[in-house]
């Protein structure tokens, strides 16, 4: 479940980034400062993105910012980071990004059911208004568990 691999720590509200690979930094910073990634894992992802394209842009105004395990991805986690103003990644359907769900995954398996709600969660527009809406973290956090079935624990830190 999303509520379980993320945590008020992991939440950033209207951030702002000049350009796509500054929103990534943002986006990834929290992973870092938590010990959840490597910093070579962001400029990964940032390198991946320049060799493929604008891949991580997975549907209208959101990226999905990840890399190889292997990059140096050491905790099962998401991020959310909102913008303040979007900013383009070069995906001429789904420009500009304004949400950023950063993802650490150790494996290819154990983060699946937090993306598949992460998947519900974005074909719903209440989540986006909630996240424009939030005053906090904690707001954030609240929709997520009210949100999602009864599962783990959250993330403690």
């Amino acid at each position: 479940m999303l509520k379980d691999l993320t945590s008020e720590k992991l939440i950033q509200l209207r951030k702002k980034a000049k350009d796509w690979q500054e929103a990534i930094r943002i986006a990834m910073d929290p992973l870092v400062k938590e010990g959840f990634v490597k910093p070579g894992y962001v400029d990964a992802v940032i390198k991946n993105v320049q060799e493929m394209g604008p891949y991580i842009v997975i549907t209208k105004h959101v990226a999905l910012p990840h890399a190889q395990v292997e990059a140096g991805a050491l905790v099962n986690a998401i991020g959310i980071t909102t913008l303040a103003v979007p900013v383009k990644f070069g995906n001429k359907d789904n420009d500009p990004v304004k949400y950023l769900f950063s993802l650490s995954a150790t494996n290819s398996r154990d983060h699946l059911s937090a993306l598949a709600d992460l998947a519900d969660l974005i074909e719903n527009q209440k989540f986006f208004t909630m996240l424009d809406q939030a005053e906090s973290n904690q707001d954030v956090m609240n929709y997520l568990k009210k949100n999602s079935q009864e599962g783990k624990k959250c993330i403690k830190h």
